[in-house]
């Protein structure tokens, strides 16, 4: 394939294919900056030892969705956002959570939990697909609420579920 616009833009460490989408990652030599949805575009080979991990636990994932990550995470995000994220990533997989039921446990928003759910730079790491809305339909993902991020998170649902 043509290297999208969005990898030519960016400064990937390493860029891999998923079924119906690409997924890229920024690292330094000791932690992971971003991992990013991508359209479907040609791979790049991991570029450090770290991106080369992350690749390696992200295939293992997309084998096994039952697949828990060991990644340095790079510090992100407000108090309130990784009080998010980390109510986010104790959702097991093939589990969902509504955004009010997020809200209720930390004592906020679902409009909050939303915000905090797009703002999250280590997507299927910290897993904000599994965060839905009340009626458990989709909801948004990634600040989107329809087209190719949305789904996106159609298939990372239906991956976990298996």
């Amino acid at each position: 394939m043509i290297e999208s616009e969005a990898t030519a833009m960016k400064p990937y460490s390493a860029v891999l294919s998923a079924p119906t989408f690409s997924i890229g990652v920024q690292c330094n030599a000791d932690e992971i900056t971003a991992i990013e949805y991508l359209e479907p575009c040609a791979g790049i080979a991991p570029k450090t030892p770290l991106a080369r991990e992350t690749v390696r636990q992200l295939r293992a994932w997309l084998k096994d969705p039952r697949f828990v990550f060991g990644l340095p995470l790079a510090p992100a995000g407000t108090h309130f956002q990784r009080r998010v994220w980390d109510e986010i990533a104790a959702i097991p997989a093939g589990q969902t959570r509504s955004y009010g039921e997020v809200a209720a446990t930390i004592h906020s928003g679902p409009r909050a939990v939303g915000n905090a759910c797009g703002a999250n730079p280590y997507p299927i790491v910290v897993p904000c697909h599994r965060v839905v809305a009340a009626n458990r339909g989709l909801g948004g993902f990634a600040r989107q609420r329809g087209g190719f991020l949305l789904d996106i998170k159609k298939w990372l649902l239906q991956h976990e579920r298996g």
